[in-house]
C-alpha cells in the first residue's frame, strides 16, 4: 500500500469516545462531499467488510484479554484497507471512516493500558504506510458522553464501562492529537447541535472540502 498523498485530502476518519454523538455530523458530512460531486465510502471500525464485520460482534460483545482484541481490530482493519480502503482511494473516492487507528492508541493502549509499542508494530505491519490525511476529534467530556450513553441502546462491552475508563480514552486522543497536529482537528461535541455542525464545515473548507 502507498504512502498517503499530502496533495488531496481524501482519507478523513471520524474520531471521539462513546457518547461523543459524532454519528448524525458523519452522515451530514458525506452527504456534503456528494452534493459536491465527490463519490464517497462511508464505512467504519471495526467492520466495513464482511469479515471485518463478523469480527466486531466479537470484539463488542465477547470477553477477551487486551492482546486478543488488539489484534482482532488490526485483522479487520487489514481486511478493511485491502478490501474497501485502498480499493477506493485507489479509484479516486473519498473515504470517510467512523474510526481507525486512533481509536486503537486510545481504547486498547490508553483506556487498557496495553502497551503502545506493540500497536505500533501492528500498525506499522497492517497499513504498510497508509493513514487518514484528516481526523476530525469529537471531544466531549467524559462525564458529558455518560449521560448521553445512558439513554442509548443496550451498551455493548466497551459502552458499559466506567467513566474512568473513558477519561483514560479522552487523554489518549489527546496524546495522539498532540503526536499528529498536522492531521486532527479537535470538534468542540458538547457544543449546540449547529454549533458543532458549523465547526466541522469549517474543518473540511480549510481543507478544500
Amino acid at each position: 500500500m502507498p504512502p498517503v498523498s499530502t496533495t488531496e485530502c481524501r482519507f478523513i476518519t471520524v474520531e471521539g469516545i462513546d457518547g461523543a454523538g459524532k454519528s448524525t455530523h458523519v452522515t451530514a458530512m458525506v452527504e456534503r462531499l456528494r452534493a459536491r460531486g465527490r463519490e464517497v465510502v462511508h464505512t467504519r471500525e471495526p467492520g466495513g467488510t464482511a469479515l471485518a464485520e463478523a469480527l466486531r460482534e466479537l470484539i463488542l460483545h465477547r470477553p477477551m484479554d487486551a492482546l486478543t482484541e488488539a489484534l482482532l481490530i488490526f485483522a479487520a482493519r487489514r481486511d478493511h484497507l485491502r478490501q474497501v480502503i485502498e480499493p477506493a482511494l485507489a479509484r479516486g473516492a473519498t473515504v470517510v471512516c467512523d474510526r481507525f487507528t486512533d481509536a486503537t492508541f486510545a481504547y486498547q493502549g490508553a483506556g487498557r493500558g496495553f502497551d503502545t509499542a506493540v500497536l505500533a508494530q501492528l500498525e506499522a505491519w497492517v497499513q504498510e504506510g497508509r493513514h487518514p490525511d484528516l481526523t476530525l476529534w469529537f471531544d466531549v467530556p467524559p462525564a458529558v458522553a455518560a449521560q448521553r450513553l445512558a439513554h442509548a441502546r443496550v451498551p455493548d462491552r466497551f459502552e458499559q464501562e466506567p467513566q474512568r475508563f473513558f477519561e483514560r480514552v479522552a487523554e489518549g486522543y489527546r496524546e495522539r492529537a498532540r503526536a499528529h497536529p498536522q492531521r486532527f482537528v479537535m470538534i468542540h461535541s458538547d457544543a449546540p447541535l449547529e454549533a458543532v455542525r458549523a465547526q466541522v464545515e469549517a474543518a473540511l473548507a480549510a481543507r478544500g472540502l
